[in-house]
């Protein structure tokens, strides 16, 4: 859904994950003001509405939040939770959830995958 046929990720989720990386990388840190979605357009030739809903998918998300009439800034514990490797947006294939039901996903997921691989050592024994 986020893949158009070209094969490009939308530029909405560029933006996201652009800003994802950024906060990872510590360009932006805890409580530090983001981009706003003009100064995004303004960078990457793109139509501010476009900007602003790769923002509102990070506010959305809990990474994000708005300051009225100031600017978006990075969450409290936006760091710790890329650090633990959750991120809302990535581990729930570009929904945006609240963090704790994102962390509640991958943990479910890697669950099902431990079992997945415990099955295939245990046939791979068998077998031999």
């Amino acid at each position: 859904m986020g893949t158009p046929p070209g094969g490009q990720p939308l530029i909405y989720l560029q933006i996201a994950r652009m800003l994802e990386d950024d906060i990872l990388r510590g360009v932006y840190r805890e409580e530090e003001q983001v981009p706003s979605t003009n100064e995004l357009a303004r960078a990457f030739r793109i139509n501010p509405a476009t900007a602003a809903k790769g923002i509102n998918l990070l506010a959305a998300s809990g990474v994000l939040y708005k300051r009225r009439g100031i600017g978006m800034f990075v969450a409290p514990g936006a760091e710790d939770a890329y650090q633990e490797g959750v991120t809302a947006i990535v581990s729930t294939n570009r929904r945006a959830v609240p963090w704790e039901v994102a962390r509640q996903s991958a943990r479910a997921d890697l669950c099902a995958a431990l079992e997945d691989l415990f099955r295939l050592y245990n046939a791979f024994r068998a077998a031999r």
